[in-house]
């Protein structure tokens, strides 16, 4: 059995969308690929997650706003939280991103980036920016709708991440 975590945190509802595809792709991959019971998918939010959820997991996809070109408070705090207790513990696992940005997005990847970096994990893919557009005030602060196409793209980054983990079992 293989262990996918998918670690989340949304401020607008965005984030939170994007990971829900993200699980959704992943289990629609492994049914795809004939081995659904051959993966586990577990959805927590990042103040939920401990070192052991990490130690357990075979692969991860984290999935966060950028607020302020960083990632957003909770998720930096589940990597703050969580760094040392798997540092040395878990290199050589697949991971990747998926980033919800109003206009640019690359500040959370790559502060995100590098923590996986001194994890030693592998990415399985390049970071998964989606920008909103929004710009003012009122905007960032508003629930979020994301768009079909964006949300099956994410579909589609959970989905490789299955099936990267499948074909290492089989």
């Amino acid at each position: 059995m293989k262990h996918l975590l998918i670690v989340w945190h949304s401020r607008t509802g965005a984030a939170r969308k994007m990971a829900r595809s993200l699980v959704r792709g992943a289990r629609q991959a492994a049914i795809a690929l004939e081995q659904a019971d051959h993966l586990q998918v577990k959805l927590r939010r990042a103040r939920m997650v401990e070192p052991v959820d990490l130690l357990d997991a075979d692969g991860y996809l984290f999935c966060a706003p950028e607020n302020l070109a960083s990632l957003s408070g909770e998720m930096k705090e589940f990597f703050d939280r969580c760094y040392y207790g798997a540092l040395d513990r878990i290199e050589g696992r697949p991971y990747a991103l998926a980033i919800s940005a109003g206009t640019d997005g690359a500040g959370a990847a790559r502060q995100a980036e590098r923590i996986c970096t001194g994890w030693r994990l592998r990415a399985a893919a390049p970071a998964l920016i989606e920008r909103n557009g929004a710009q003012t005030p009122e905007a960032i602060l508003a629930p979020k709708t994301v768009p079909a196409d964006a949300l099956q793209r994410c579909e589609e980054l959970g989905g490789l991440l299955a099936a990267t983990l499948l074909a290492a079992e089989a």
